[in-house]
């Protein structure tokens, strides 16, 4: 197995806390990015992953903020080889009284960032001589959901992004995919998946009976970056349980 130095956007909580840990533990370095640069909460940290961690901080927002954390990256492991786009909110509200400001507010944070991020790794991706760039998406990206056009718009731009950037960016040997996960259980929800009227509603939608596990989206995005696959590039994979195509 190669390791990898990955540059991880939205390290301290949720699913990419849990992330940052497991591509530690299979050897890479990871730059975990976040607005308070603590690296991921919450959580405890063996010692011997704890080194593979190069804490960074930076809102995805800001671009200044990223260029710097970018280059400290690389100051401290040399070569970038792969970036995990997974800063992201998500705000839910009718969307005839959804201010434009929340709106923008969504879009620029999953989507707008999600291109910035990318567009500013670039030039350390070619310098190592090509890499993979994982965006997280949403399964959501292809749905019609209630208050929610803010967080599916978004989400469905990230997969066109992927989309794009994996044609044009190609030639460098940079690949570009989405992984969409569905309803994932974390620090952040697991008191709302919890209660008796969600877990009823999301056994009666999702096929295989219930939500997934942070460390199942973390295990995939890092077979992603364990298996070179040169032909696989600019896809969508989709990670929820059967929900999004069952009738």
């Amino acid at each position: 197995m190669t390791l990898r130095n990955i540059f991880l956007t939205g390290a301290s909580r949720g699913i990419g806390a849990v992330m940052a840990l497991e591509l530690a533990r299979r050897g890479h370095r990871v730059g975990c990015l976040s607005r308070r640069g603590t690296g991921p909460e919450g959580i405890e940290i063996p010692g011997d992953l704890r080194e593979r961690l190069v804490l960074l901080t930076g809102d995805v927002i800001d671009g200044a903020t990223i260029i710097d954390a970018l280059q400290a990256f690389a100051n401290e492991v040399g070569s970038i080889h792969g970036v995990v786009n997974n800063a992201g909110i998500h705000i839910t509200r009718p969307s005839e009284v959804q201010p434009i400001a929340e709106f923008d507010e969504v879009m620029m944070t999953n989507a707008t960032a999600t291109f910035g991020v990318s567009q500013k790794a670039y030039p350390h991706l070619v310098a190592a001589g090509g890499g993979l760039i994982v965006n997280i998406g949403s399964f959501f990206d292809k749905l019609g959901v209630r208050h929610n056009t803010a967080y599916c718009a978004s989400k469905a731009a990230v997969a066109a992004i992927t989309r794009c950037l994996a044609v044009e960016w190609a030639g460098k040997g940079i690949r570009v995919m989405t992984v969409a996960p569905g309803y994932i259980e974390t620090d952040l929800n697991k008191d709302f998946l919890a209660s008796e009227k969600t877990r009823a509603f999301l056994a009666s939608r999702i096929p295989v009976g219930g939500p997934a596990k942070a460390d199942e989206v973390a295990r995939l995005i890092a077979c992603l970056f364990e298996e070179n696959i040169p032909f696989l590039t600019g896809e969508t994979i989709y990670l929820d349980g059967g929900q999004g195509i069952a009738h």
